[in-house]
């Protein structure tokens, strides 16, 4: 039986707290500290009264020190003659046809780039050994540069690392060394570009992250686990060391957590729309949570593993403003926690919540369960004088924000479904965050989506997937085979040396791996291709039908993919990847009984809300006053302590053993009202 696990999920507005004690759930949550989370993540269990538990936390530190270019001073070492790589980069324009596009600047200077004499071939034979005299030379140039952090990435080194090990040794002889990461443990695989990128952004952050840890786990004990952007935990110590791992934690615990509990309930095709206060996070799992080794934070590439989220700057707190053309715009721009939206009493700028105060969305004498007032008039000032200037009252200026904030997250979903041959219609809307339903219904009725899953506590369903996450450490090698000259016996080899290590290292790291799974994939391409499709690995134990397997799976992962597949083109296997997963045990959520339809008894009041058909009298109900079988229909509003779900018109829901809301649309409905907006 599960006792006293927290996750914590620390985001730009609020920093969320779920305990889970003996299979129930408890939660909190509270502004955020963004000049220091380890405040608002102390000040958070000290209420919750969790202090003596195991904890494990979703950063977003390593992601603003990247995102906000607060990282640390960064040195380069790289093979002699390949000091520019990451200027040049690829030549694949973010926005084609932007004539002036401006890409992120290097994360290390051209100053701060030393090129060594050395020379690893493409099968891993040393061509150039470095010099004692280059090597003492390097070490005194770093010393005299006074970096905080060093990145080490040499060609081929993915094949054969002696090189790079051999200046690790020299460097780590410096008093006090600075923070050192290679390139050959973060990310050994083909493709200079993307591993000297990923262990610079590793080596750039590394630093603020390790000082963070280090505080954290000063107060919270040495048992903390980290959240990966894989959607597994690691220890704080590895952490530390690849922090380039935690870029998507918080959003990647949040998938977690939506998959868990649609699953729970039987529904497996879902899309998880994770709305905060800054961002928000969309992911889609047909059947299983979709995994990438490769991503884009910032302008900068990141190869490792990660779940894939699509993110988009559309947040409660996003800004709305009126740009030089007179068009309503919201976003990218958010005003945090501090000052945040103007109803906090601080903020002097319009944001989307604000837009769902002056609709009767939100209720302020029921935020965060009453713990936290808002001020009403502020809100409507501003929203007033924007109206007044675009002459239409301040409702319809409110409608319009929310409209076009779905917008934003309508063309995300979009993105991760149709635009890679998936129907969203098919599949089951699950919001989540703060703001998520709020949002919702409108969002799926846009993309045809006639189905939503409420989880019982959305606003922190991040940090309960932070709770649950399993152990994972994952592993990546480069072989480049192709199908003719794929052997059976080099497959099996690869694996069992990768989950050798895996084994050593988790051990070393006092965790049982006895009980560990582990689970094999090829990235595989058609010849040629300058990208490739992550597939699960066959059976090993049947050599005679194993390139037939293979290929069989490469070419219906490619027909979903990119609508066609060609069965005579010769393929290789470029990569091969391993997870290794300890299991955590999960909370036991035991259905309650059935209670009949009748949710009356949970009904606080009832209020004049607006809606795209114009205001309508809506029902006001205490989401824990519900019950099993309990059912609602829109208009309504279901108020609970960590978020507000708004059911529109043409929506009604009903209450599952699990205490999940599911929500249906139903079309032929008629509505009233004055459809001004």
């Amino acid at each position: 039986m599960i006792n006293n696990i927290v996750g914590i999920d620390v985001g730009g507005t609020f920093t969320d707290i779920a305990i889970l004690s003996d299979g129930i759930v408890k939660i909190h949550k509270l502004p955020s500290t963004p000049a220091d989370p380890s405040i608002a993540v102390n000040q958070g269990i000290k209420e919750a009264r969790a202090e003596k538990s195991q904890f494990i936390h979703g950063s977003t530190v390593a992601t603003n020190a990247l995102l906000e270019a607060n990282g640390s001073k960064t040195a380069l070492i790289t093979t002699m003659g390949f000091e520019d790589v990451l200027e040049i980069g690829r030549q694949n324009r973010s926005d084609l046809y932007n004539l002036s596009i401006e890409r992120p600047p290097a994360l290390v200077p051209w100053e701060l780039r030393f090129g060594i004499s050395e020379r690893v071939d493409h099968t891993g034979q040393i061509i150039e050994d470095i010099s004692k005299e280059s090597l003492d030379s390097l070490v005194t140039l770093i010393q005299e540069s006074n970096v905080d952090s060093i990145a080490i990435s040499f060609l081929f080194s993915f094949i054969n690392p002696h090189n790079e090990r051999m200046v690790l040794d020299a460097l780590r002889l410096i008093p006090n060394p600075p923070f050192i990461s290679v390139s050959s443990q973060i990310l050994p695989e083909f493709r200079e570009y993307e591993r000297t990128s990923t262990v610079v952004v590793n080596s750039y952050v590394g630093p603020v992250m390790s000082r963070y840890l280090r505080k954290l786990e000063t107060s919270l004990g040495p048992g903390l686990r980290i959240m990966q952007s894989s959607g597994g935990s690691i220890t704080a110590s590895l952490a530390s060391e690849e922090p380039v791992r935690t870029v998507l934690s918080g959003p990647a615990g949040g998938v977690v957590g939506a998959f868990h509990v649609a699953c729970e309930t039987g529904i497996r095709n879902i899309i998880t729309l994770d709305m905060g206060g800054t961002s928000t996070d969309v992911s889609l799992c047909p059947g299983h949570i979709q995994q990438t080794s490769s991503t884009n934070i910032g302008g900068y590439p990141i190869g490792v593993p990660m779940i894939e989220i699509h993110t988009v700057g559309a947040g409660g707190g996003s800004i709305a403003r009126v740009d030089s053309g007179g068009a309503l715009t919201v976003g990218p721009q958010s005003a945090g926690a501090d000052p945040g939206p103007a109803c906090y009493g601080k903020g002097t700028e319009i944001t989307v919540t604000d837009a769902n105060i002056v609709l009767g969305r939100i209720r302020a004498d029921h935020f965060l369960g009453g713990a936290m007032n808002l001020d009403n008039s502020a809100s409507l000032t501003l929203i007033k004088q924007m109206g007044e200037n675009m002459e239409i009252v301040p409702q319809s200026v409110a409608m319009g924000i929310i409209r076009v904030v779905n917008s934003h997250m309508e063309r995300a979903i979009r993105s991760i479904s149709l635009e890679r041959g998936y129907d969203p219609r098919e599949f089951t809307l699950v919001p989540f965050g703060g703001a998520g339903p709020l949002h919702t219904c409108e969002l799926a009725e846009e993309l045809g989506i006639s189905s939503v899953l409420i989880p019982k506590y959305p606003g922190i369903l991040s940090a309960f997937g932070v709770a649950i996450s399993d152990i994972v450490k994952d592993y990546s090698r480069t072989i480049m085979v192709k199908d003719i000259d794929l052997n059976h016996e080099q497959l099996v080899e690869e694996f069992s040396g990768m989950e050798n290590t895996a084994s050593d290292e988790l051990t070393g790291e006092n965790l049982d791996s006895s009980n560990m799974e582990f689970q094999r994939f090829l990235d595989i391409r058609y010849i040629g291709q300058s990208f490739e499709i992550t597939i699960d690995c066959p059976r090993l134990d049947r050599p005679a039908n194993l390139m037939k397997s293979i290929s069989s799976k490469f070419q219906r992962a490619h027909l979903q993919r990119f609508g066609y597949a060609d069965k005579n083109e010769p393929i290789e296997i470029v990569n091969l990847r391993l997870r290794g997963i300890i299991k955590v045990e999960k909370p036991s959520n035991i259905p309650s009984p059935y209670e009949g339809t009748d949710s009356s008894s949970a009904i606080i009041s009832e209020d004049s809300v607006h809606y795209r058909e114009g205001p309508l009298s809506t029902k006001l109900y205490d989401r824990d006053l519900l019950s099993n079988g309990n059912k609602v229909v829109g208009p309504s509003l279901i108020i609970q302590i960590d978020t507000t779900t708004v059911i529109p018109p043409k929506w009604s829901g009903t209450v599952d053993p699990y205490g999940n809301l599911l929500l249906k649309l139903d079309n032929n409905k008629k509505t009233s009202g004055s459809d001004e907006y």
